[in-house]
Order: structure tokens, then sequence, then C-alpha cells
């Protein structure tokens, strides 16, 4: 023997203990120990399963470890594993330390053979019931622990069904069960070349070196991708080798799976679903369409009772919603497994704010419990309540929000077709753990079986993707890809809406509108503003989008950007006479008529603040970026060109007829006259040379303009220095609307803020217009603006020279999308269109830098910019105003290197606020990856 203990009682191992035990059997352990009735069962440790992997084979000594761990089974049960008498049988399951609904593989019954059968026989007096058992385990092995597809004895099952008549599987004897199972034995020799293993030991080691192998399965390293779970979060898979209960003994029998709380809505109620005569996986898998716990009330009251008792024990021992199996042997409630649920947002919203009310957690666990970016989901779409169009069916409601999209019947096509963009409903009879895939590219998911803890209702749930299961008017046919609903037929393609808060299945797009915010949701931000050090603003560019964002809660607005202003389609026309201008005084007058309407832009979006800062950016972007493309422009003169070279042909037609043929001439003089007066009319005002020159004009500035490297040229601080004109009207456009918002009394925090700074002297020379134009507004309105003047930090130049720049600036924000281009040396679009997805597949990148903040290279500039900037000012204001001011890790960075606040697009504004108030909870745990 090693010498090392892989094995772990459930009497014995320490529930804390997730990383070694994973979360099912550290949970069954506790749940054993505070005295929940679960039958006798062991846990073979993580630290087996990656020795396992390591060689291919259970590693030495686990083979003995688990023969006296099951004779110590025996003991306690009072059965023999393999007996002819009184035979033992067990589940063999999955469980990391990190929950993977569905992802690894569980085998049930394990134990059956030709000697344990009679004795399960002679055992329960129930000759069908042995035969379903038997029958399960046969699958379930040649599948999982064989490798042999599902789809040889789905067939067989069907034929049988069929053959008798059977509308569902409980409807089949005792006979068609056992001739069933005579069916499986002969696939399982067929497809594997082998006898099915009659020894237990043998079934036993075999199973649970398979379900050591699904940690390393397709669909669970898919979800530990797509959920960012780590080695340091969840390093292989614990097996829990459990006594067999049996929920498919007869109508005192059954199985379920239940929730606290709702996942949906957080209603403390229990909810969840059971079946009667059934085994667990005919729950979760969507075989048979269970019933709502709240019938048990009538069906089995003494243990609807009992399971009453079970939510408040859970719920008071684990202080967190529980997710939790159960199942009924003859009148016996066991409970299998409990984990902490996973509830879709607004669930964990409502849940923490009533569990902190009833006392069952503090609050500071209450803003912690809840995943900052979940709160994306409760800014999903709804339905218009506008529309009243009539569904196609209804099935259950089993993920929130709404979702159109093109029928896709398979995950790999659902795959295919999202990647390249396209909005897909997956459409199933019952989704399984291996279309995960499919999933992750779904604006939804629509199931015709299963219920609202089937796979597909949990996975979506988490993901925070509509889902509607059990949609039983459905008849799906995977053959000629189509669905029938009634007399309608949808094919694959056809569009439909998915309503997953109603279970509503409608034909075409259905129009959506956003959501509001719970009373809920205000309450658990208000306590996150009251916690959070950083403030959080908001990236708004019109007064609409400024107060929207102030409606999320945004503590004012970081990033005003004043070219969004320009692309108007009343602004555009002037601001291209402004570039194009031969002199300055044409270009002078171009900015004359954009003051204006800059000026009551800047007076909307203060006022829609008021009360809070407003850090407005001076123009930003080349000047080209204002203009048609040199490409548009060539192929439009071009067209002009053809255009006029075919009408000078057109205006030699009469002249030619009536040359060759007077009297066709004759015939038709009147209308080729007209024709010829309407061709000239056209070309008069759309081809004379006039506007061909004026399009080659532009061309020939759009040339001119051109740059090799945009990100590096002419533009920002550069551009203002170049045309002062230009940041002169903007810098009155500002102070000349916060002069006349004071004036009307209200009160405002104007900041102005320069791009792309590298030097201090470009900060001077831009502060010297702001003083010259400040002192100018002051006299011409007779009031004193106060405002602050900042730059922006996002040239690897200003974050080393920070200290030189605080002794102009009041502030600093950190430009982190820019700032990250110029670090990697690489242009965002080329960089996500071409590599970058294949360095973060191989690990050359864990993440991709645009999305999470570069801590270690963008974010030690930051760090730098902060403490040589507070040496020259204590006091400077420093915030982050690139896409990374709404990634929650980022922010967290943020709230480590002592930034005043972060500014997001306003529908990240919740999911920031929340992320700030974790920051500082967590503070003394941060570890700066650095």
């Amino acid at each position: 023997m090693s010498g090392k203990k892989y094995i772990y009682a459930f009497e014995e191992g320490d529930g804390k203990n997730k990383m070694l035990l994973g979360g099912k059997g550290a949970n069954l352990c506790e749940m054993t120990q505070i005295g929940l009735n679960v039958p006798p069962g062991f846990t073979i440790t993580t630290e087996a399963c990656l020795a396992y992997l390591e060689k291919n084979q259970l590693p030495e000594g686990l083979m003995d470890e688990i023969r006296n761990s099951m004779q110590a089974l025996e003991k306690k049960t009072g059965k023999g594993f393999g007996s002819g008498e009184n035979p033992l049988l067990v589940s063999v399951r999955s469980g990391s330390a990190m929950s993977m609904p569905g992802m690894m593989d569980t085998i049930l019954n394990l134990g059956l053979n030709e000697l344990s059968l009679p004795g399960l026989i002679r055992q329960t007096g129930n000759e069908r019931f042995a035969y379903d058992a038997y029958r399960r385990f046969i699958q379930l092995f040649g599948k999982i622990a064989l490798g042999i597809s599902d789809e040889h004895f789905d067939e067989r099952m069907a034929a049988i069904k069929r053959k008798y008549g059977a509308p569902l599987d409980v409807d089949l004897t005792a006979a068609h069960l056992k001739a069933l199972a005579e069916e499986f034995l002969a696939i399982v020799e067929r497809h594997s070349g082998k006898p099915f293993p009659q020894d237990p030991y043998e079934q036993l080691e075999i199973s649970v070196g398979a379900v050591f192998r699904s940690w390393s399965g397709k669909r669970a390293v898919d979800y530990r991708k797509q959920f960012r779970i780590t080695k340091d979060q969840a390093d292989g898979t614990a097996v829990n080798v459990c006594t067999m209960v049996f929920g498919n003994m007869g109508n005192d029998s059954g199985t379920g799976v239940g929730f606290t709380r709702n996942p949906g809505t957080g209603e403390n109620l229990i909810y969840g679903e059971y079946l009667t005569n059934a085994q667990g996986e005919d729950v979760v898998a969507g075989i048979r369409t269970p019933k709502p716990i709240a019938e048990m009330a009538d069906e089995m009251p003494d243990i609807y009772n009992q399971l009453m008792e079970l939510h408040n024990r859970l719920e008071s021992h684990y202080h967190e919603v529980q997710d939790f199996e159960f199942t009924i042997e003859k009148g016996t409630l066991y409970c299998l497994q409990t984990r902490n649920g996973k509830m879709n947002a607004r669930a964990m919203v409502r849940t923490s704010v009533e569990m902190f009310h009833e006392g069952l957690i503090s609050k500071e666990r209450a803003l912690l419990r809840t995943e900052p970016a979940m709160l994306e989901q409760l800014l999903v779409p709804q339905l218009s309540p506008d529309f009243h169009g009539k569904s196609l069916a209804q099935g259950l409601p089993a993920s929130p929000g709404a979702a159109s999209g093109k029928i896709v019947f398979d995950a790999d096509s659902a795959e295919i077709r999202g990647r390249a963009g396209e909005k897909i409903i997956l459409v199933r009879e019952e989704t399984k753990p291996e279309d995960i895939h499919g999933f992750f590219q779904a604006q939804g998911i629509l199931t015709s079986r299963g219920g609202k803890t089937s796979h597909a209702a949990v996975v979506a749930r988490g993901m925070g993707k509509p889902c509607v299961s059990g949609c039983e008017q459905i008849v799906i046919n995977d053959k000629l890809r189509s669905a029938q609903i009634g007399e309608t037929t949808l094919h694959e393609g056809d569009i439909i809406t998915i309503d997953g808060g109603t279970g509503h299945v409608y034909a075409g797009e259905v129009p959506t509108v956003e959501a509001e915010f719970s009373g809920e949701m205000s309450t658990l931000l208000a306590w996150a503003d009251e916690v959070a050090r950083l403030k959080v603003l908001a990236n708004a560019d019109t007064p609409e989008a400024a107060a929207k964002a102030r409606g999320f809660g945004a503590m004012g607005i970081g990033l005003c950007r004043t070219e969004r202003m320009f692309n108007g389609t009343d602004r555009l026309p002037i601001v291209q006479e402004m570039i194009l201008a031969e002199t300055p005084e044409q270009r002078q007058a171009a900015l004359d008529r954009l003051l204006p309407i800059q000026r009551s832009d800047f007076k909307g979006i203060f006022k829609a603040m008021k009360g809070l800062p407003v850090t407005v950016r001076l123009l930003d972007p080349p000047m080209h970026e204002f203009l048609p493309t040199a490409a548009q422009l060539e192929l439009e003169i071009a067209h002009l060109h053809q255009l006029r070279d075919t009408i000078k042909g057109l205006e030699e037609l009469p002249d030619t007829l009536k040359l060759l043929n007077p009297k066709l001439y004759q015939q038709y003089s009147d209308g080729l006259l007209k024709l010829m007066g309407g061709l000239h009319t056209f070309k008069e005002s759309h081809l004379e040379e006039d506007v061909i020159s004026k399009k080659e004009t532009i061309l020939k500035k759009v040339r001119a303009l051109a740059e090799v490297n945009p990100m590096l040229g002419h533009r920002g601080v550069r551009l203002g220095i170049t045309y002062p004109e230009i940041y002169t009207m903007q810098i009155q456009a500002i102070l000349e609307a916060a002069a006349l918002c004071a004036k009307e009394g209200v009160e405002i925090y104007p900041e102005i803020m320069v791009p792309q700074v590298a030097t201090v002297e470009e900060l001077k020379r831009i502060h010297s217009y702001v003083q010259r134009i400040h002192k100018v507004v002051e006299l011409t309105h007779g009031i004193n603006v106060k405002f602050k003047f900042g730059s922006m930090l996002e040239v690897v130049r200003a974050c080393v020279r920070a200290g030189r720049m605080a002794e102009t600036a009041e502030f600093f924000s950190f430009g982190t999308n820019d700032l990250t281009q110029a670090v990697f040396s690489f242009s965002r679009e080329d960089a996500e269109n071409k590599f970058l997805p294949a360095y973060n597949e191989t690990g050359i990148l864990q993440d991709n830098p645009f999305e999470v903040l570069d801590i270690k290279g963008v974010g030690q500039l930051m760090k730098m910019g902060v403490e040589r900037g507070r040496q020259t000012n204590p006091d400077l204001k420093v915030g982050i105003c690139g896409e990374h001011g709404g990634h929650p890790g980022s922010i967290h960075f943020c709230h480590h290197i002592g930034l005043s606040y972060v500014s997001c697009s306003g529908p990240r504004v919740p999911i920031a606020r929340l992320a700030a108030a974790q920051a500082k909870l967590l503070e003394g745990e941060y570890q700066d990856p650095s």
C-alpha cells in the first residue's frame, strides 16, 4: 500500500475541505455529521483523481482502501456487496470543489449481476423494480464506463415501448424490462467486445476510473473554460460511493430535486419537482415531466412535512439557499445531496436582502454572495407590454428573459451558427450535459420535455439565458429538422421568440423592452454605496444617456466624448466643412455654427447630472474619421463619371434615330424630348463638374489626412495644438453651458479633460486656452464658473511623467483602452479578429486584455501614475474611464491602488457599484497578481 489516505467515510470527512472531498463529498460528510438522513457512504478524494489522470490507472493502494470501505459499508447496512440474499447496491457519483451541474458522470445501481439480481427480487418482492434497476445500470455503465453511445440503448427502449404500446417507461411490465435488460447486455457485448462484467468489484473499479476521466471530458473542460474555473478553484473530481436508496419501488417511493427558495424569483417558498416511482436521473434528464413539490402536500403529506423540516435545517446550518436532492424509499425520506443553489440574479438579490432581514446572514455577506457580473441579468430584455400576440405554445418558465432567434435543433449547429454571428434558439426534446457548447452560443433554450430543475433549466439560469422547458405541445422531428405545434410547422432557420418568464413561445421576432430595477436591487446597491470607497461614474455622451446612467445609480459622468456629438445628421456636414476649410477664417465660420450646438448639448448633460461631476473630454479622434473613406469616395467618383458618360450617349440618341429612321423618330419624338429634358435636369443637379469636383476635393483631403497608424497620429491634444480654434470652441461651449446652468440655479461640477497628452508642455498649452476663455466667459456672463482641469493618462510617457503632469492637472483619468493598445503594441480590432483568441486558447495570454485589465503591464503603469501624481498633489483625483471600469476583477485592482472612481457604460454601473463594495470588504484578502 502507498500509505496515502485516499478515502474518507461520510462520518469522518471534513465538510469544509471541498478542494479535497469536492463540494458533494464535503456536503455529504457535513450532512451526515449534523444528523440528516443520508445513506451511508464514503468519498474518494480529488488527490486520487489527479493521480489517476497522471498515469491513467488507479493509484497504488486505492483498490485496497475501496475494499475496506465497502466492507465497512456492508456492516453499516447489514447487506452484502454482490450478495444473492441481501444485496448492497451503490451509486458512484462525481463532485468537484466547484459545482458543475451535469458536466461529469454518475453510475447508479452498481453491484447488480446474475447473482445479486435474484437476491434483489427476493429482498424486495418486486420483480419489476429489480429489472428496472438492472436495465438502468447496464445502460449507465455501458455509456459512461465503456463509452457506448446512448442511442443504441434508446433505440431498443423506444422499440419495446412501441411493440407493447407503452407510452411511458413506467408502463412497461417486469417481463418487458427483463427482455430489455437482456437486449442491453447484448449491446454491451457487441460494442465492447466483452461480456458485461459480473464481478461487482470489477464494476466498481472500472466505474471509479470512468468518473475520474469525466473530469477531462469535453463538456467538463468547456464548462470550466466558459466559467473561468481555475485549478486554484477546483482541481480534479472526487468520487462519492453511496448506498443506493430507491425511488422506483412503487407509488410510496419517489425522487426529486428541491431548492429551499425559488431560484428564479427568490421567493421564500420551497421550490422543486418530484416523480413517484422513479430514480433521480428521470427528473434532471427530463425523461418524464415531473410534478411541483406543492402537489406533494396532498399526495404525500407526511413526506412534505419532512421536506419543510429539511428546508429549515439546511438554511439554518448553511446560511445559504440550498439545492438538494432527495429520494423517498417506501415512505422514508433520504437527503442525497445539498449544495449552494445556483440562482439567477433576481433571486440572488432578493434572497440577499430578505435573508439579512431574517437574521440568517450579515449585511456584509449579503453584499458578497452575489457575483457583480450577474446583475447584468437584471437588465435582460422583457417582452414589450404593447405586444398582445397569441403564443404558439406554453411550457414551463425555467429561466427569465425574452429572446428571439432562428431555430436550431442540435448543439453543434448552434455553436457554428452562433459563432458566425447569428442569433439562434436551441430547440431540443431535452438537453444533455454534452449540449453545453450549444448553450454558450444560443440566445435561449426551448425543450419539449423536462421541468424547472432539468439540465436545460439549471444551466440556462446559471448563464442568465432565457429558457422554456417541458413545452409538450412541440413535437420535434430531428430527421426532417422541423417541429410541429398543432397545425403549425416550424423549420430550422425559422425565427421564434421565447419568454422565459411566462413559458410562452411565439412565432417570429417579438419586440422587447428593458427591465426595471426591483426594490431589493435598489436596497442592495444602496448598501453597496454605503460600504464602497470607490465612486462609480458613467460614460455618457448625450442628455438622454446621462439621465439613463443616473437611473442606474451613476454618481456623475467620468467620460463625455465630444466627438460623439459631431456625428449627428445636423452636425456632420458642418464638421466636414470645418475639416475641408482652406483658411482659418473658413474653419472658424464652421466652428461658429457648431458652438451653439455643442453648448446646448453640454447644458442638457449638466442639467441631467445636476449636483454631480461631469468630465468632458475634448476632441480625440483624427479628423479623417469624420469623412468618408478614400475607397468609398473613389468608387462614388468613378460611378459619377460612368453615369455622366452614359447620359452623354443617351443625349445623342434622338439625332441618331432621326438620321437612321425618320418615321420612327417622328412617332416617338414627344417621349424622347421628355426623356432628354429629364436627363438634362438630373445632370444639372447631380453630375455637373462642381458636384464631382467637390467629391474629388474631399478625396484629396482624405488622402492628405490619411495616417499610417491613426492610433499614434494626429489626434487628441496634438490636433488641439495644431488647430487651436477647435479646442477653443469646445472649451467655450463647456464653460458657457456651465455659466448658463449656474445662472438658472443648477448645481454643476464641470471638468475639462485633455486626451492623448504625452508631455506637460502640451497640457500647459491647452490650460492656457482654458484660462483665457474662462476669464472671457466670467466677464461676459457675470458669474464665477467653477471647474476642474485634468488629463487623460492613455500614453505610456504620461504615466511615467505623472508627477510633472500633476503640477497642472487637478485630476487624471486612465484611458485603459488606448493604454492597453500602446502597452501591447497591437490594435484591438486586429488582435481580436486575428490572433487573440488563439493566444487565450493556448495560454499565451490568460485573458483578453481589452476586457480584463492587464494588471501586470497596464496596471503597473497605472500604479506608477497614481503614486507619482499624488507625490506632487496629495489631493489628486484619479479615475479610470476605459471599458475596464465596469469589470469586477479590474475594479478590485483600481480600489487596491487608490483610485478615486471608476467610470463605465451606463448599464454596467450597477455591476461596478456592487464590485466596488466587494473590493472594500475584501481588501484585506486582495493579492496583487503583479
